[in-house]
């Protein structure tokens, strides 16, 4: 018989994930490699700036990587979908949102 969960050691894992900025004025791209030692996946996403606004390259950055990382959260969360859906889970809700409506 196997003891009660407090007395179990935690389970820690490592993902790792590498994020590569690359700027060429007015375009700024976003690549995000995640490995999880089982699998790697890939994302990318663009921010471009208005030709009109200031050259600030930090908010291309933030653009670019934050809808990077989005991009992965969605890819993460197909994987998982397909991996219940593997193991013969049944979806009984609706898929929560990203964001809420006013993000």
């Amino acid at each position: 018989m196997s003891g009660p969960l407090i007395n179990r050691p935690p389970s820690v894992k490592e993902w790792r994930l590498n994020l590569y900025l690359s700027e060429h004025d007015p375009d700024t791209t976003a690549r995000i490699i995640l490995d999880t030692g089982d699998s790697v996946l890939e994302s990318h996403a663009e921010a471009r700036r208005n030709p009109y606004d200031a050259a600030v390259p930090d908010i291309g950055d933030e653009l670019a990587a934050g809808r990077a990382l989005i991009a992965m959260g969605r890819l993460l969360l197909r994987a998982a979908a397909g991996d219940m859906k593997a193991v013969g889970a049944t979806e009984t809700e609706t898929p929560t949102p990203l964001w809420l409506p006013r993000e």
